[in-house]
């Protein structure tokens, strides 16, 4: 049985009569270990040990020295990929193919963060662009903002981790870390690959426990300078209350829109939207949850389609022959089958699946849906999708739009001029064209409008947001 607790200023804290908890693996349902949950004076103490190495050692270091740490870490990830892949399949229930593809991606991703390291940089003001200007330079630099805060969801333990770490190791921030307490070991494992990699003790803390008890505290501490969170959206809010004048990126929730058009490539959209609606049994954020699909080809996409989704495997996650695993809780699934349920009586078809036993739901496909449904207009973070027919182009982005949420969506047509028109009036913060919505590029500006957030990800966009500038004049006349 794995046993883990809070890492303060490189130190774990176990066994000081903390609250402990069962993890269990949402397959099985047995523990896999125990998490010793943190103290309100942890957090103080974590962001304490934070604070003092930002100011006495991390502020300081070299773009170099920074590349090489996070550089170092990328090489020790990938050398220990099978190790984190069994982790990921055992804590969050991810299929172990899918697994070692979050681990492949957090590699790139330290990567990118080391090359960002060495490359951030400012610019020059023209001074003698006003009058009165003249023999003057005006310069701009970006400087580390400080601790930042960090909390993160279950579904990527990984990959979403190091969205928020990368990008403030890179710039020269510390970080406190608070996981999903359904995934704490992974966030501990790469603590320790930190220190391995030699980041100096109190750069990064984790504390584990539930976020209604812990965030608050941590949030509203004076010494952190930025919060960075991913989750639902009614966290998020509240986050953004109690933040008051700190920086704040939000990634949130969102029930992404894909558009099929008559000209579009049906059956690559087909194969695509089935990973994109069912990929780690729907916990994915950026979702296929709405598929629109022209009138005119409609009939010819469902009979691609539902086959596809029929073949897919359900099971334990460390089969390799696993698609879909569980969802992390019991009453995770149960939730979404209500809504499926619920759906149902209010006119909606089940095409394929919408059974549940125990964590485990079949790949679900909805017709006859309207957009007052919960499946339709709330995230339903699930293995569940609706398909709907759409006949002109402009009730087709009127449908897309239609939504509280707009984190990314996807087009499918081969008429560049229509995709760029709808490119245009997508009110989203991603639109992908000819490829789903939930495709993510790791390099790429990523967040949404609306409920779907505030800020952005992607290593050379989140430091932008970890840094401060600072404008630099020099009157050089004599």
């Amino acid at each position: 049985m794995l046993r883990a607790g809070s890492i303060i200023n490189g130190k774990e804290v176990i066994g000081k009569d903390s609250s402990v908890h069962n993890v269990k693996n949402p397959y099985t349902g047995e523990a896999i270990g125990t998490i010793e949950y943190a103290s309100k004076e942890d957090v103080e103490a974590a962001v304490t040990a934070a604070h003092q190495v930002f100011h006495s050692v991390m502020k300081t270091m070299p773009a170099y020295r920074r590349a090489e740490i996070l550089r170092k870490a990328s090489d020790l990830l990938e050398a220990r990929t099978e190790a984190y892949a069994i982790m990921l399949a055992k804590e969050a229930g991810k299929p172990i193919r899918d697994g070692r593809a979050e681990v492949g991606r957090a590699v790139q991703l330290l990567r990118f963060a080391s090359d960002e390291a060495k490359t951030m940089h400012g610019e020059l003001v023209p001074m003698d662009a006003a009058i009165g200007g003249e023999q003057r330079l005006g310069m701009v630099r970006r400087y580390p903002i400080g601790v930042v805060a960090a909390i993160t969801p279950f579904n990527f333990p990984l990959n979403l981790v190091l969205h928020k770490l990368a990008p403030a190791i890179a710039a020269g921030n510390t970080v406190v870390l608070k996981p999903s307490e359904k995934t704490p070991f992974s966030a501990v494992m790469l603590a320790k690959l930190f220190e391995e990699a030699g980041l100096p003790s109190g750069a990064l803390n984790v504390i584990q426990g539930a976020g209604a008890e812990l965030v608050p505290t941590l949030v509203t501490n004076p010494l952190v300078q930025k919060v960075t969170f991913t989750g639902s959206s009614q966290v998020g809010l509240s986050i953004k209350q109690m933040a008051g004048l700190k920086k704040v990126t939000l990634e949130l929730g969102s029930n992404s829109p894909n558009l099929i058009f008559e000209d579009g490539d049906l059956d690559k959209a087909a194969r695509s939207l089935v990973k994109g609606a069912f990929a780690f049994a729907g916990q994915v954020c950026i979702s296929a949850q709405r598929i629109y699909v022209q009138r005119a080809v409609y009939p010819s996409f469902l009979e691609r389609y539902i086959p596809m989704v029929e073949q897919l495997v359900s099971g334990d996650p460390l089969q390799e022959v696993t698609d879909l695993g569980p969802m992390i809780t019991e009453e995770a699934a149960l939730r979404a089958e209500q809504w499926i349920r619920e759906a149902e009586s209010q006119g909606a078809t089940v095409l394929t699946g919408g059974k549940r036993k125990g964590t485990m739901l079949q790949p679900t496909v909805l017709t006859g849906v309207t957009h007052d449904m919960k499946v339709m207009c709330q995230e339903v973070f699930a293995p569940i999708v609706s398909v709907l027919p759409f006949d002109t182009e402009e009730e087709g982005i009127r449908l897309a739009n239609d939504s509280d949420y707009g984190l990314q969506a996807g087009v499918f047509t081969r008429n560049i001029s229509r995709a760029l028109r709808i490119a245009d009036q997508l009110d989203t913060g991603g639109v992908w064209i000819n490829e789903i919505s939930t495709y993510r590029q790791d390099n790429q500006p990523y967040g949404g409008v609306k409920l779907s957030g505030t800020g952005k990800e992607g290593i050379r966009y989140a430091l932008e947001e970890m840094t401060e500038m600072k404008f630099i004049g020099i009157h050089y006349a004599e």
